[in-house]
């Protein structure tokens, strides 16, 4: 009979489903005990989906066989949250990359089709924008926490897989998910009431990626595959400034039932915001409406509302694009400091006119799902 290390010889001729690099060089063999004709293997498990476990644990028994093992027990092992991959020579990258550690990927980010299992979860609403620098994520995340002030379970995907803002803005820095469910998919972290999953939970904080589109792609359906999001009434995903991988993994992999685009009140701001609303209609995401974000600043000694970046425009951009704007958010500087230190405003100011106009628009996206 072999011995653990001829056996161990044996598995590292596997491939890992999709890659060039085998299973034992990713980890993924934990430990090997051979007792007569029985091999006992702990596989790292981690992660990953069990049509993969079933093809590395559906090779290693055939690799085996001819070793003369006629038996073999498998042991999941979960242990540390899920691998992030790295661009380099990922088959599906289209040639090298470059990473500030110049690794090889691991299996986090496989290529494959769009997912197509939905999460059971009641709602996934978007909030996306055309640029960047519009107080998006600050929308997105005050958004999902007046849900659930309101009561509701709600999930929170930060797809910003190059500025993931999530950590910093649920005061999560540092933190890691190491919980899996019954499935073996990593239950996500949670603060102020709100169930969170961040790429910048498996990244240091001035960590630089480097992906090509089908890393990210990968990454991104991941995000949604191997989670616990099941048994949320809303599943809120702030979407990455722009139209690019992110936008239109997530919109083919999910049956959404709508997305914000956030904006400020500039014409520059309004011509991306326009071409946001252009795309997601294009995959067939309806649009609930426009976000009038940094729409006013009152000031605080007359009370007299200054519109700094103009008005009118975001109602005659709705009115042309047949929507309609949904919200209006004051600008404040207290909502910037309350993001740095992690509290959402709604819940450190909750009678600020900010605040307020956060809870309004919740109100508004439960009023339309009553409609439903």
């Amino acid at each position: 009979m072999p011995t653990p290390e001829e056996v161990r010889a044996l598995l590292s001729r596997i491939p890992y489903p999709g890659w060039s690099r085998d299973i034992v060089s990713l980890g993924l063999v934990r430990s090997v005990e051979v007792d007569g004709e029985t091999a006992r293997i702990a596989l790292e498990t981690t992660g990953r989906g069990a049509d993969v476990v079933e093809q590395v644990r559906r090779a290693i028994r055939e690799a085996l066989a001819g070793a003369g093992i006629t038996r073999v027990e498998f042991r999941s092992v979960a242990k540390g949250p899920v691998p992030l991959p790295t661009a380099g020579t990922h088959p599906a990258a289209g040639g090298r990359g470059a990473t500030p550690g110049g690794a090889e990927p691991g299996p986090a980010a496989r290529p494959g089709p769009p997912p197509t299992v939905q999460p059971k979860v009641k709602r996934v609403l978007g909030v996306a924008s055309g640029k960047g620098g519009v107080g998006k994520s600050t929308v997105a995340v005050n958004l999902a926490a007046s849900l659930a002030l309101a009561g509701r379970k709600v999930g929170f995907l930060d797809a910003d897989i190059y500025g993931p803002s999530a950590p910093l803005m649920f005061d999560l820095e540092g933190k890691k998910p190491e919980e899996q469910d019954e499935k073996g998919r990593l239950v996500p972290l949670e603060a102020h009431g709100v169930h969170v999953m961040s790429a910048g939970f498996f990244l240091e904080r001035d960590t630089a990626l480097i992906w090509r589109g089908p890393l990210v792609a990968g990454f991104v359906r991941q995000l949604i595959t191997d989670v616990a999001w099941d048994g949320l009434d809303d599943l809120v995903i702030d979407f990455p400034p722009g139209t690019g991988d992110a936008q239109l993994t997530i919109s083919q992999a999910l049956q959404m039932d709508g997305v914000l685009i956030v904006t400020t009140p500039n014409d520059l701001a309004l011509v991306d915001a326009v071409k946001g609303v252009t795309m997601f209609r294009k995959v067939e995401v309806p649009i609930l409406g426009i976000v009038e974000n940094m729409a006013w600043f009152e000031c605080p000694n007359c009370g007299e509302r200054h519109r700094i970046f103009g008005g009118g425009g975001p109602e005659a951009a709705a009115e042309r694009l047949g929507t309609r704007v949904i919200a209006r958010i004051p600008i404040d500087p207290e909502v910037v400091a309350e993001s740095d230190r992690g509290i959402p405003t709604v819940i450190s100011r909750p009678d600020s006119p900010a605040a307020r106009a956060y809870a309004e628009l919740a109100r508004e996206l439960l009023a339309v799902e009553g409609k439903a």
